[in-house]
C-alpha cells in the first residue's frame, strides 16, 4: 500500500451527528496504514446537534484528532477553508463528513501523486437525487467554460492536494463554490491535476444542505466576482 510521509484530513460537518463519529473511527483506521505522520481535522459548522460534542470526545481520546469549531454556520464554504488553513503536513486531503465516499479510495488518489499537484476524484456513479446531478451538470459546464480547465466532477469532495499548493493557493470562497475556487486559482497558478474514479454512495443519514436555493444563488454571485478578480489578475 503507497505511504506518504504526513497527511492531514479535514472533513466539514453540519448536523452530522449520526455520521461524525464512524467518519472519524474510519480515518483512524486507514490513516496509520498510508501515512507516517498524520491529523484528522472535523470541522463542526455550527452544528446545533451533537456534533461538536462527540468530536471534542473524540480528541480527548486521540491527540491526532483536532476539532475546529465555528461559533455560527458559516456554510459549506467557510468549513472547507477552516479545514484547509488548520491543516499543517505535507498532504492535505479532504471530503464531506456524511460518509459518501469510501475513505480507503484515498489509496488510489496517492497513487497518482508523481503526476499531479492535485489529485482529484470524481464519482464514478453518482448517487444523489436527479436534480443535484443536473444542477453540477450546469454548474460545472459553466465554471470549466469560465476558467478553461477540464476536470469531470469540480465539487466532488474527495481531493488530495500537495503542500506546495496550500501554501500558494488562498481560498475566501464562503460558500458552496470553494471548490471552484481552489481549482481555478490552482489553474491559474500552472498546477497540474490528475483524475481518479472513486466510488459515489448514497446518503443514509443526515440532510443534505447544498442543494438550497439560497446556496445556489449566493455561489452564482461568488463565481461571476472570482471570475473577474481571475480574470484581471496579472500571471
Amino acid at each position: 500500500m503507497p505511504k506518504v510521509s504526513s497527511l492531514s484530513i479535514f472533513f466539514p460537518c453540519y448536523n452530522e451527528e449520526a455520521n461524525v463519529e464512524n467518519m472519524v473511527r474510519k480515518s483512524q483506521a486507514i490513516l496509520p496504514e498510508i501515512a507516517e505522520r498524520w491529523e484528522i481535522i472535523p470541522v463542526n459548522d455550527g452544528s446545533k446537534d451533537r456534533t461538536g460534542e462527540i468530536i471534542d470526545r473524540l480528541a480527548k481520546e486521540d491527540s491526532n484528532v483536532h476539532p475546529v469549531h465555528h461559533e455560527k454556520n458559516k456554510g459549506y464554504g467557510g468549513a472547507v477553508v477552516s479545514g484547509y488553513n488548520a491543516a499543517k503536513y505535507d498532504f492535505v486531503f479532504f471530503t464531506d463528513g456524511d460518509l459518501q465516499f469510501d475513505l480507503r479510495e484515498i489509496t488510489l488518489l496517492i497513487e497518482k501523486l508523481d503526476e499531479g499537484d492535485l489529485i482529484l476524484g470524481y464519482r464514478k456513479n453518482r448517487r444523489d437525487p436527479w436534480h443535484r446531478k443536473l444542477n453540477a451538470f450546469m454548474w460545472g459546464s459553466l465554471v470549466k467554460f469560465l476558467f478553461g480547465f477540464q476536470v469531470r466532477d469540480v465539487d466532488c469532495a474527495f481531493k488530495l492536494i500537495k503542500r506546495r499548493v496550500i501554501d500558494k493557493v488562498q481560498l475566501s470562497a464562503g460558500g458552496a463554490m470553494v471548490s471552484t475556487e481552489l481549482l481555478a486559482r490552482a489553474n491559474k497558478a500552472g498546477f497540474r491535476f490528475v483524475e481518479v474514479g472513486v466510488t459515489h454512495y448514497p446518503r443514509v443519514a443526515g440532510t443534505q444542505t447544498g442543494a438550497n436555493l439560497r446556496v445556489i444563488f449566493r455561489a452564482f454571485q461568488e463565481l461571476f466576482k472570482l471570475y473577474g478578480k481571475i480574470k484581471n489578475q496579472s500571471k
